[in-house]
């Protein structure tokens, strides 16, 4: 789906509002939380381990070989733990939950969060230039 129709039904932008229900850190939405080098590296310093040690303990791949971290059986993150344990070093993806491309495909899709994520369309007004900001990369998140 292109950015134009992405862009026209949110155009007024988009309210959310962390619950901290911590759905999206558990088991409630299974998924992977991939990596990139940089993120593999700010993880490693956060924990201090070398990165060869923190994909170890902490990193699989997923079905096409990507970097993702691990689950625990019940689907939780390996870093949760009654709260994120690595909350100032987490994964960008993390960081900007819940304007993810493919939550934003519809409203349908934006929606769709609501059956686990709380925070949805409720709380403060996101504009459309600070979404299309962390779609672009250019927002880290507190």
């Amino acid at each position: 789906m292109g950015e134009q129709r992405t862009a026209s039904w949110h155009a007024g932008g988009l309210q959310f509002s962390c619950h901290q229900c911590h759905n999206c850190c558990r088991g409630a939405q299974p998924g992977w939380v991939y990596l990139s080098p940089q993120q593999i590296e700010r993880l490693a310093r956060f924990l201090e381990l070398g990165p060869r040690k923190l994909k170890k303990r902490f990193l699989t791949k997923d079905e096409d070989g990507e970097p993702v971290l691990r689950l625990k059986p019940n689907g939780d993150c390996i870093f949760w733990d009654d709260g994120c344990t690595v909350y100032p070093a987490r994964p960008r993806q993390c960081r900007t939950f819940p304007f993810w491309p493919e939550n934003l495909e519809s409203p349908e899709t934006w929606q769709a969060l609501k059956q686990f994520c709380h925070g949805i369309d409720q709380g403060r007004l996101y504009p459309l230039s600070e979404i299309q900001s962390v779609l672009h990369g250019r927002a880290t998140g507190g």
